[in-house]
């Protein structure tokens, strides 16, 4: 899976996990693998035939698909995820964890590459923010944090989530802030999407600021985190 692309050309491979959420950049992501072809994709990350033990995760449009084929299937932009962690369970399968690092567009599909499905994709990079920006970044970030503070009081007890370190970098600020929070994947996908790092602080305000309206309203929390790991696992219908 070494990528052979000219130097210069933005086109490179990634094998590919479709999988039923969107994973965030900086976001950490724990998966069950038990299918042949991705215990075979898990192999080989450990052992560096896939370069950087790095892999491609997109979600999938229809939670009724079976069998993704085509990039009509699944969203056009997903996320790199590293490997950190792998567990070989006795059986063969494994259990790893994996991190969200950049996004990428994804061109196409090809299911005769690997025993895996394999992506032809390109790195996406933020929009740089405006100068003379610093008191709309001041503002935006007070609010975006007020609104995930408010979101965490209302779902989680207090030792169940922290407020990003004051010293994050906005690129990975509102990554940060949605990754304590039970949003809908459409809305993490529109997060994943956003190239402008202000919009993207503008868009998590507006997110959490809705779900904390929604908890208040309703009287009701979710499960703790911890408890939501094993019920929530994302699932790979491939």
């Amino acid at each position: 899976m070494a990528d052979t692309a000219p130097e210069g050309d933005q086109r490179q491979t990634l094998p590919l996990f479709p999988l039923q959420t969107v994973l965030l950049p900086s976001a950490h992501l724990p998966l069950h693998i038990f299918e042949p072809r991705y215990r075979q994709l898990t192999a080989d990350l450990i052992t560096g035939t896939v370069p950087d033990k790095r892999l491609g995760i997109v979600a999938i449009r229809m939670p009724a698909t079976h069998e993704v084929e085509t990039t009509g299937q699944v969203f056009g932009v997903g996320c790199a995820a590293e490997l950190r962690e792998a567990k070989r369970l006795p059986d063969g399968r494994f259990d790893i964890v994996t991190t969200g690092r950049r996004r990428f567009r994804l061109l196409d599909i090809r299911t005769d590459a690997a025993p895996y499905l394999v992506g032809s994709i390109e790195w996406l990079d933020d929009d740089p923010v405006p100068r003379g920006a610093d008191a709309a970044i001041t503002q935006l970030s007070a609010a975006a944090r007020a609104a995930h503070r408010r979101y965490c009081e209302a779902a989680w007890d207090r030792a169940d989530w922290s407020a990003p370190p004051e010293d994050v970098d906005l690129a990975d600020l509102a990554y940060l802030l949605a990754g304590d929070c039970l949003l809908p994947l459409t809305d993490r996908q529109k997060l994943l999407e956003e190239a402008q790092p202000l919009r993207r602080l503008q868009l998590v305000c507006r997110l959490l600021t809705r779900e904390a309206g929604f908890l208040s309203a309703l009287r009701a929390i979710p499960a703790p985190p911890a408890e939501l790991t094993g019920l929530s696992t994302p699932t790979n219908l491939n």
